[in-house]
């Protein structure tokens, strides 16, 4: 069940009215209408989806919801102020699309940097820099510099800072660009448990799966505009198509199940197939088990969320949605017969994936034979010198 809908009440904490952001040349003519008269709300605990293809106005929403930008028409308010209120501030995480990041501090002194701008004592930002270091993955990459980094480390690291003030609004820019599968799992574990103790996440994103595992409303913008809102549900529903799933049937029994069905079916095909897991709960499955086996250098799986981000509220990944089904490892997954009118056929080449998942060989590069020094010939450097000093050649 969404996060929203165990809520009771409905404090809004963002809300947007007629919001209009028009970007102007050197002349002070108009070039572009970055967004075009949105209004939306986001209420407490809720877990808040902006889609749109590029250059839609996601980006200048949140600039706009930051506080960054001035909105040419329209009206912002988060919790009850505009975004410019400097307490207001305090109580926002924010991850932007790109992480901007001192590149010679290593990942504690990056934290501690943060956590003191949010004037922190020196034992609280010491406590939180370590449970978040563990719960991103990079407990055991504390001394290298972030400059060194990969961007999926990156975004890990900016992801902790964005959280270091516990704050009570959470604005993530494509939370997941950059992060291998078991970093996205554990990001929307992560945004599902802030949601569970009473956080508010807004979520930009292109990747529609993740948007689909974790949100509870969603807004889809093209030119500037809400082209389409609502809750997931309302948005995703097939009224004019109906799946059936049950356990395997003998062969006689579901030769009737279906001529039943056919003969009230006058249009479209009913179609019979297996189950199948979904491509993430594969590759999980398969890095789960090279990894008992084999170790690596960079970001690892992380922890538990961190203990002062839960509250006291633990929990479950992905609870009571569809993808905690098609999570299971193949071994444990029950054989289910699916009649669906009409559903679409999926392959996985699981073996392919598997091939590639495989550990490589290490191999030693072989060593280039060092340079040999070669003499310079300094003659004509000296005669140049000595024409300029005023000298004899």
């Amino acid at each position: 069940m969404p996060a929203a809908e165990l809520k009771s009440n409905g404090e809004v904490v963002v809300s947007v009215r007629g919001l209009t952001k028009v970007f102007k040349d050197f002349w002070n003519r108009p070039k572009a209408r970055a967004v075009d008269n949105v209004d939306f709300e986001v209420r407490k605990g809720e877990v808040f989806g902006l889609l749109g293809p590029n250059g839609s106005g996601k980006s200048t929403t949140v600039k706009l919801l930051l506080g960054l930008l001035n909105p040419t028409k329209g009206h912002i308010e988060v919790f009850g102020h505009s975004p410019r209120h400097v307490q207001t501030k305090a109580r926002i995480g924010y991850l932007p699309e790109e992480s901007y990041l001192y590149r010679y501090l290593n990942s504690r002194e990056t934290l501690d940097f943060f956590g003191n701008l949010f004037h922190l004592s020196k034992g609280e930002r010491d406590n939180r820099a370590e449970q978040l270091l563990e719960m991103v993955g990079l407990g055991k990459t504390q001394t290298r510099a972030v400059g060194e980094f990969s961007k999926g480390m990156q975004r890990r690291i900016g992801l902790a800072q964005a959280l270091i003030n516990d704050p009570d609004l959470v604005i993530l820019d494509e939370p997941t660009a950059g992060l291998d599968p078991i970093g996205c799992r554990e990001v929307k574990d992560l945004i599902i448990a802030l949601a569970r103790r009473g956080k508010t996440v807004i979520l930009s994103s292109h990747l529609l799966s993740d948007v689909e595992d974790v949100c509870d409303r969603v807004v889809i913008y093209y030119g500037g505009k809400i082209q389409a809102a609502g809750t997931l549900k309302e948005l995703l529903a097939e009224p004019d198509t109906l799946r059936i799933t049950t356990p395997v049937l003998p062969r006689e029994t579901l030769e009737r199940v279906l001529e039943i069905i056919r003969k009230d079916v006058s249009t479209g095909e009913v179609r019979v197939d297996n189950p199948t897991q979904n491509l993430e709960s594969y590759f999980l499955d398969v890095v789960n088990k090279a990894r008992a086996a084999n170790e690596t250098s960079g970001a690892q799986s992380g922890a538990r969320v961190a203990e002062y981000l839960r509250g006291g509220v633990e929990a479950k990944p992905q609870t009571e949605k569809v993808l905690d089904k098609l999570s299971l490892p193949s071994a444990q997954t029950i054989p289910e017969t699916k009649i669906s009118v009409p559903v679409s056929e999926r392959k996985l080449e699981g073996k392919k994936l598997e091939a590639l998942t495989q550990p490589a060989e290490n191999k030693i590069p072989e060593s280039k034979p060092a340079l040999e020094a070669q003499p310079v010939d300094l003659t004509k450097a000296d005669e140049k010198l000595s024409s300029l000093l005023g000298g004899k050649k």
